[in-house]
């Protein structure tokens, strides 16, 4: 039997390089693949990925992207930030662009299977596939992941997910390449910082009410866009202890602010619930995780009307974000998502 062939989404950085390269080790033809974004520094990580692909000795196909990337990743971005919400876009560009249309055109270029350098690893479950975490815990890159379906997992192979960075380091001198340290930037087209970039993409200046949890009206904001849950400078509002943004009103143009103690929450409403492989009986409990660096915590999910469940955690939780994702997680298995809507116990002060 003929080496599957494996396309491999390369960037330019060592995680990419490194999977490719331990793709070819394994036997596998492998081809490389780089998506055309719009991003500032397109030409310059062109370039060197190209010159990665070289020294690997494998194709390269460049696959242009920037038109979907635009529609539906950064168009989706904006209007959640007009709407008071902080989105997660690489958890969207996962699902819809990465292992969407990119693996699409990987698959169409003849490719049996589709790699990249994320820390995770699959594995199965009663016949299914399933995401699981990366061995290494600090890189792991599962809760990004957590949208795939199992039909994107069935076609995915994760060469890093039972390595280390440090072990990627390593292979990547023994190569012969010379990596920085350097990590690839949370949100890929923010090279600017996010106020220019909505800036230059017509989010304009709206001035609105801050108000306490009481509804005391405190000060001005100048679009609720400059604010997220948790944050505490730029506020302007004199007290004897900090204010912190507690809520944002998009459609109200408001931001609520509190005390430092009015950032734990224990119960968030979430919504677009995303089961792999199944739904489980209700209500469910297990480990759940709010941010990509935050240790997950025990929670009960329970349905609260029509596309909306109620996260109730064992333990108070920190800034509770909407827009963000809660993935769900049965010890190493990402079991399901959603995405959070409101932190229950400030629904109140949002309301008209």
């Amino acid at each position: 039997m003929s080496p599957l062939t494996i396309g491999i989404a390369m960037s330019g950085g060592v995680d990419s390089t490194v999977a490719a390269s331990l793709l070819k080790d394994q036997g596998f033809t492998v081809r490389g693949f780089f998506m055309l974004l719009p991003l500032a520094n397109l030409i310059e990580q062109q370039r060197r990925v190209e010159e990665v692909a070289r020294r690997l000795s494998i194709p390269l196909t460049l696959v242009d992207l920037r038109q979907p990337f635009t529609d539906q990743i950064i168009a989706a971005f904006i209007n959640d930030y007009r709407g008071g919400q902080t989105p997660n876009p690489c958890i969207q560009c996962n699902q819809g662009i990465k292992f969407g249309h990119f693996a699409q055109a990987m698959r169409a270029a003849g490719m049996d299977r589709v790699a990249t350098g994320h820390y995770a690893r699959v594995e199965r479950v009663g016949g299914a596939p399933v995401l699981a975490r990366g061995v290494d815990r600090v890189k792991d890159q599962s809760y990004f992941l957590a949208r795939l379906c199992p039909a994107q997992l069935e076609a995915v192979i994760f060469p890093l997910g039972d390595w280390t960075k440090a072990q990627v380091y390593q292979r990547a001198q023994s190569l012969g390449f010379q990596f920085r340290g350097e990590e690839s930037q949370d949100v890929c087209f923010l090279s600017q910082g996010l106020a220019p970039f909505l800036s230059q993409n017509g989010v304009e200046e709206r001035i609105g009410p801050i108000h306490a949890l009481d509804n005391t009206p405190l000060g001005e904001h100048r679009g609720v866009w400059n604010y997220t849950i948790g944050q505490r400078r730029g506020l302007g509002l004199p007290d004897a202890t900090p204010w912190y943004v507690v809520g944002i009103d998009g459609p109200g143009n408001r931001v609520i602010v509190g005390k430092h103690s009015d950032l734990f929450q224990s119960v968030c409403m979430v919504q677009d619930l995303h089961w792999t492989p199944a739904p489980p009986p209700w209500p469910w409990q297990g480990l759940v995780q709010l941010r990509s660096r935050q240790s997950p915590a025990l929670a009960e999910l329970s349905p609260a009307g029509p596309d909306r469940w109620q996260l109730r955690f064992a333990s108070c939780q920190r800034a509770i974000t909407p827009g963000q994702y809660a993935v769900f997680y049965q010890e190493d298995r990402v079991v399901g998502s959603a995405r959070i809507s409101l932190p229950a116990s400030i629904t109140g002060a949002l309301a008209p």
